[in-house]
């Protein structure tokens, strides 16, 4: 264990993990699909509260500072009027990818001749 160890968050699962299939079913138990989709749909809003606070009110910066932390203000209005069914922290995590692979690809500029 480092000394940086407590400084690390967990990271947070995609999905909820589906309810285990009880061996027995009781008569006043309730619909286990229905359970499952209320929790799928308190993950899902969640998930976009959270973009919320962390990435909109970075809107409020400057360009340099948002290109500073890796973020684009296209990027995060993009990901801010995704609809509800798409994790829009997962989105933008994915376009950061993205973009970071493409930029990796291409060859570096020449330098200019004065």
């Amino acid at each position: 264990m480092s000394q940086y160890e407590p400084i690390r968050r967990p990271r947070v699962a995609d999905k909820p993990a589906p309810p285990p299939v009880p061996d027995f079913y009781m008569p006043a138990m309730p619909p286990l699909g229905l359970i499952t989709a209320v929790e799928h749909w308190c993950h899902a809003f969640r998930r976009r509260w959270q973009f919320r606070r962390r990435f909109l009110p970075l809107l409020a910066h400057d360009d340099h500072i948002l290109d500073d932390m890796g973020h684009r203000r296209d990027d995060i209005l993009w990901a801010s009027r995704l609809p509800l069914r798409v994790d829009a922290l997962k989105a933008i995590e994915e376009r950061r990818a993205l973009r970071k692979a493409r930029q990796g690809d291409s060859p570096p500029p020449a330098p200019k001749s004065p």
